[in-house]
């Protein structure tokens, strides 16, 4: 695998932890020249500072900002030429009740999974297409399933997902692939950085994450469908299960979920 991607340009949003940090550790070990963006700086410097011999072209940016991803964009174009794979990984989560939460987190979860994904991919498009190259989006269950506690990020998956599907049919004749994979629960800072019902971070997980799938491991799968370039990838066997009751037994899907997320009316996960 790690031909394939050996002097590729990959743009990875979201690459100070979790998955995406994940990916842009594999990626530079490829060969691949690596961008990537967080809003942390002292994360990146970090980044910058474990792989100094690396491709590795790093920018603070906020994906919920056009004009973030725009410069992002352009400066991964200057420094490396254009873009061959663009990989949307940058997300946010949340966890709280639609009576309980204030509509403005609906709308950040919003603004950086779903405005996150389609600002990059505007700016990174004409390069892609120049070098008929792939956009992926990291999606969720949540993009098939909607899950209680999280319906604004539910409905960033469901987006994310409906667009990527829209272009990926606009692009068919220019060569340029589109897919979109969903890891289902992995060790990774989404959960400790979910939103509460106010929009601040939570800092815990109610998760227990030794039962989840690595993030490296999940990096790995990603990778492998990108090379082989799949239209989607569904992991875990919870996840695989959930797909599957959702699309031909909704209401059983509904009774399970329910079973899963509350304990005696409460939100638990």
């Amino acid at each position: 695998m790690s031909v394939y991607f050996k002097d590729k340009v990959v743009v990875v949003t979201g690459g100070t932890d979790g998955i995406g940090k994940a990916l842009v550790e594999a990626l530079i070990t490829m060969g691949a020249k690596v961008a990537t963006c967080g809003r942390n700086h002292d994360k990146l410097y970090q980044l910058q500072s474990e792989h100094p011999s690396a491709d590795l072209h790093t920018m603070v940016a906020d994906v919920s900002s056009e004009n973030d991803c725009r410069r992002f964009m352009e400066t991964t174009i200057k420094n490396f030429g254009g873009i061959d794979i663009l990989i949307n990984n940058a997300g946010v989560s949340m966890r709280a009740l639609l009576k309980d939460a204030d509509t403005e987190v609906v709308k950040k979860v919003m603004d950086i999974n779903f405005y996150g994904t389609v600002y990059c991919t505007k700016y990174a498009l004409n390069s892609l297409i120049e070098r008929k190259g792939t956009i992926v989006g990291v999606s969720s269950i949540a993009g098939y399933r909607g899950l209680p506690g999280r319906s604004g990020y539910s409905a960033s998956k469901f987006a994310v997902q409906g667009w990527l599907e829209a272009i990926k049919t606009e692009l068919m004749h220019d060569g340029v692939h589109v897919m979109w994979v969903c890891p289902g629960f992995t060790t990774s800072n989404i959960r400790l950085a979910a939103l509460n019902k106010d929009g601040n971070s939570h800092g815990e997980t109610p998760m227990d994450e030794s039962k989840m799938m690595s993030a490296e491991e999940c990096a790995n799968h990603i990778l492998t469908a990108t090379r082989k370039k799949k239209r989607t990838l569904v992991l875990t066997f919870t996840g695989k299960r959930t797909v599957f009751m959702q699309k031909f037994f909704p209401g059983l899907a509904d009774k399970l979920t329910y079973k899963f997320f509350f304990k005696d009316g409460k939100l638990i996960k």
